[in-house]
């Protein structure tokens, strides 16, 4: 599900830091998990492959964690729960992305046994 992109005169949020990415590399703007230093053009390519798959599956399932926690947030059970509009502005969504993630949630909570290893 992806976000529409929110114009450019909001202020970006920062990624999380990387916990396998050393600090002091991480400080270093022209460092990106060593890979400036590999010469071997096959060689980068299989790392920045392997890389942009992890990124990838860490994307997927970085949203599953959004998503049921948007769903914890908007369940109608908790005295504290809050609106879509809330959870939205929370994490930088619109309300309508927020009601889907919210519904997404709830799918992978009630099939959440089965889905996780």
């Amino acid at each position: 599900m992806a976000e529409p992109e929110r114009p450019r005169t909001e202020q970006r949020m920062r990624p999380a830091p990387l916990l396998f990415e050393p600090a002091e590399a991480a400080a270093d703007p022209e460092h990106f998990f060593d890979l400036e230093s590999i010469e071997d053009p096959r060689e980068l390519l299989d790392r920045a492959t392997e890389l942009t798959h992890a990124f990838r599956a860490a994307t997927d399932r970085s949203v599953e964690f959004q998503a049921m926690a948007a769903a914890q947030l908007a369940d109608p059970r908790r005295f504290d729960r809050l609106t879509t509009a809330t959870i939205a502005e929370r994490a930088a969504w619109t309300e309508d992305y927020a009601k889907k993630m919210v519904e997404f949630g709830r799918d992978l909570l009630r099939g959440g046994a089965d889905r996780q290893g």
